[in-house]
């Protein structure tokens, strides 16, 4: 015998190495305990804020007010009643036009960014930006001074009035564009410039050369920004809350069946309707894009646009018209909060911005920064780390791919259907979670999961362009996975991290239909004081409210560009050595 194992064993030498292999393969290192028991966390973690919620709130739908189980029947009393079962024609048609508007608008401005020689190209793409910083409710709040029973342009309308489908409509273009703009810049910047000599060479019109190269090269990028702007139109509540009149639709019947009626599992039952398109959309899309072959091949040359003057000024007039118009919307609500009374007194005054007058607070402005805060920073860490579990962990591979699974759910997810379904299971006595019910906490975890997917998507991004190299060299010299990823995994992504925590920042700061059900009187946030104030006939107080929100964002946004340009001098210096 030639060898001896380490039980007391004697084996042939050539055993000896496979039994070593195979119980390497068997045996787990502390290391593979700690990374297991991390990836068993985050499951347990998106288990207790994500799935069991949503189950509760599936089982309320098929309960009546004494908890019995009816099964079906409070769907069946929801479509069988015209009144209620018109909010989801209602939603389908407003959800409709807005998409095809604001995809029409979207190509074009995007085209013009990226197929011409127009100048000004990055202050115009900088200020289409603005959107993402105002909560939803502030468009719409604009729009009331622009086109209302008193606005300054209310004739452009010839009698019909804005409170309903036209002002549902034109404030969910206002602010789903920019979501939108964002997807159709990257599919058009993708292109071959052989393709359009080809067809240059063939003799093609400029028509036929954009439906057969430039449309089909596009396609896929239409169509998934055509399902991201269909659920944030069929789920959004500020925009239709406040100037959709008597004009119904599910996310505002959700609101009055919980607030108004107390009937919450009629609110369940709309909240399951709701959820249904949203689901639907991000399968289709997920589905389109798995279908999404890679438009550009290794020989691919670029696309540089050629001077065309006339083609040139055409795209200036139309993406300036675009910018000129979110620039009145935000500066008409910025006017407004300064003018002392609409339409008598014009005198500018800050009367507006003393908002213990009119029943709301400054508290509540500073309780959103609070939480805004912690989400960015909780958030941030959590993600990340969940992130860099499911695509640098070792082994444990089914569970990883649950976790992935699970960090898709909240695309799908509507924030008021989020926000349902936490009053169900967190307001149980028995649940051992009841404590967080009402408090900062609950709308910190609340926020972070609603913004969940973005960020995890934008996190295994920036892993994957991280050599797996680093993980493999470090196991070999025995270097625990947690020193890595704080030595070398964090300070390479910090580019990303940074980005994630604006994101989420930006978003807990503006959102309302993630928060309006499970804020207390403490916690009261001032996206959800813009809604009480406008409810309340303060629309000058809920505008100034609602430019302090865009104010404090663009500010943090601001902060992040330096700290990423400071960022990347350091990342940079470090390659360089």
């Amino acid at each position: 015998m030639s060898g001896v194992a380490a039980d007391g064993l004697q084996v042939s030498g050539g055993a000896q190495e496979r039994g070593t292999v195979k119980a390497d393969k068997v045996r787990l290192s502390r290391q593979d305990y700690l990374q297991r028991g991390a990836v068993l966390l985050a499951v347990f973690f998106l288990l207790v804020a994500l799935v069991l919620p949503l189950g509760t709130m599936l089982i309320k739908s098929l309960q009546n007010t004494e908890g019995e189980f009816v099964g079906l029947a409070n769907f069946i009393g929801y479509i069988r009643n015209p009144a209620l079962f018109q909010s989801v024609l209602n939603s389908l048609q407003i959800a409709l036009i807005s998409t095809c508007v604001v995809l029409s608008l979207a190509f074009l401005f995007a085209y013009g960014l990226t197929r011409t020689c127009m100048p000004g190209k990055k202050t115009l793409r900088a200020l289409t930006l603005l959107p993402l910083f105002a909560p939803s409710l502030l468009p719409a709040i604009s729009l009331i001074y622009l086109l209302g029973n008193q606005g300054i342009f209310k004739e452009i309308l010839m009698g019909a009035s804005v409170y309903g489908p036209i002002g549902i409509v034109a404030g969910m273009c206002f602010w789903v564009f920019p979501h939108v703009l964002m997807i159709m810049i990257t599919a058009l910047s993708n292109s071959d410039a052989r393709l359009y000599e080809a067809a240059q060479v063939m003799k093609a019109s400029p028509v036929r050369t954009f439906f057969t190269v430039t449309l089909p090269s596009a396609k896929y990028g239409l169509i998934s920004a055509g399902f991201v702007a269909f659920t944030l139109v069929i789920t959004d509540f500020g925009v239709p809350k406040v100037i959709g009149g008597d004009f119904k639709v599910l996310a505002t019947d959700i609101y009055k069946q919980v607030v108004g009626q107390q009937n919450f599992q009629m609110g369940a039952v709309v909240s399951v309707i709701l959820l249904l398109p949203a689901v639907f959309s991000f399968a289709a899309d997920r589905l389109v894009q798995k279908k999404q072959v890679a438009m550009l091949s290794a020989r691919a040359v670029p696309y540089v646009p050629k001077p065309n003057p006339v083609k040139d000024n055409i795209f200036l007039g139309i993406c300036l018209l675009v910018v000129s118009a979110i620039l009145l919307v935000i500066g008409m609500a910025a006017y407004a909060s300064f003018v002392s009374f609409w339409p008598y007194n014009m005198e500018l005054s800050l009367q507006h911005y003393d908002f213990e007058s009119v029943g709301s607070s400054w508290g509540y402005y500073f309780n959103s920064l609070e939480m805004a805060a912690w989400v960015a920073v909780i958030g941030t860490c959590i993600v990340f780390l969940n992130a860099y579990l499911v695509e640098k962990g070792r082994a444990f591979e089914p569970v990883r791919n649950l976790l992935h699974l699970m960090a898709m759910i909240p695309m799908a997810v509507p924030g008021m259907v989020l926000g349902l379904a936490y009053i169900f299971f967190f307001n149980q006595p028995d649940n051992p979670l009841n404590f967080i019910y009402a408090t900062m906490a609950i709308l910190v975890l609340n926020s972070v999961v609603h913004f969940y997917t973005v960020c995890h998507l934008t996190s295994v991004t920036a892993l994957k362009q991280i050599d797996g190299e680093f993980e493999s060299v470090s196991a070999s010299l025995k270097i625990p996975f947690y020193v890595t990823f704080w030595r070398v995994t964090l300070p390479v992504s910090l580019p990303a991290v940074l980005e994630i925590s604006v994101y989420l920042f930006v978003n807990a700061m503006t959102t309302v239909s993630a928060v309006v059900f499970i804020y207390s009187s403490d916690t009261m946030l001032a996206s959800i004081s813009v809604l009480n104030m406008d409810e309340a006939g303060n629309t000058a107080s809920a505008a100034g409210m609602g430019i302090m929100i865009l104010l404090t964002c663009l500010a943090v946004k601001g902060l992040h560009w330096l700290l990423s340009q400071q960022v990347l001098e350091l990342t940079q210096g470090w390659r360089n050595r």
